[in-house]
């Protein structure tokens, strides 16, 4: 019983530093990824507007429904591996869209900023996530663990496969 309750304290002690920690971290983080891909600006943004046909190339998606809006306010649902919410907040084709987080539940919360640029003969997609983890022990593990450009570039990598290219990655 002794050893039990020593790990115990052990572990909530383990908890209440990974807290205390994480509320001293910065709650807004800041993650940018960028491809050229060698299709034109309106290529590019045809496919990363038309949310709706997204599960036919990302993996990470296996459906998406739409909840109200048209595609300059559009609000919608993916379902993949977490199931979240998005609104489009900015729409100016075919150089910048802004997409939010439109659940307010949520742990985290945030925005990706997608803008395009004609260069040579392709486009240069850069996308930034503008993003905030609200509860600090998931800040702590994000911060310490986790690759926070992870969902991009997974993201990119989709996007470069979908066009038939091999995703190349700026930092």
């Amino acid at each position: 019983m002794k050893v039990f309750l020593t790990m115990l304290g052990a572990v909530v002690a383990l908890l209440a530093l990974v807290a205390i920690v994480g509320s001293l971290l910065p709650r807004a983080h800041t993650a940018r990824r960028s491809i050229v891909l060698r299709q034109t600006p309106e290529a590019v943004w045809a496919a990363i507007s038309d949310f709706a046909a997204q599960p036919s190339w990302r993996t990470d998606v296996t459906r998406v429904e739409l909840v109200g809006g048209g595609p300059d306010g559009a609000v919608w649902r993916e379902a993949g591996r977490n199931t979240l919410s998005y609104r489009t907040t900015e729409w100016r084709p075919p150089a910048r869209l802004v997409r939010s987080i439109a659940d307010t539940n949520l742990a985290f919360g945030g925005r990706w900023v997608y803008e395009l640029e004609a260069v040579g003969n392709g486009t240069r997609l850069t996308i930034t996530e503008e993003g905030e983890v609200y509860n600090p022990i998931f800040r702590f593990i994000g911060h310490m663990f986790l690759n926070q450009a992870a969902t991009i570039e997974s993201y990119l990598v989709a996007l470069a496969r979908h066009f038939g290219e091999r995703a190349s990655l700026d930092p």
